[in-house]
């Protein structure tokens, strides 16, 4: 399996409760968090969804590369 590059340079790694590691890449805080894992599927509106109150506490997946 081919090394995985970031264009950030930073590498991430969600871990599930079932003990399954998923790798991406990340931006922003470099930081452990804990929390419900959600989802948005919008091809738009980055900046709306990362600061939409609703979303706090949450960690919140793009599915759509940015």
């Amino acid at each position: 399996m081919p090394l995985l590059r970031c264009q950030t340079g930073l590498r991430a790694r969600l871990l599930l409760a079932d003990g399954i590691a998923v790798e991406g890449c990340g931006f922003g805080a470099t930081t452990t968090r804990v929390g419900e894992v959600v989802f948005t599927t919008a091809m738009t509106g980055y900046p709306e969804s990362l600061t939409d109150p609703s979303y706090r506490g949450q960690i919140l997946v793009e599915t759509h590369p940015m």
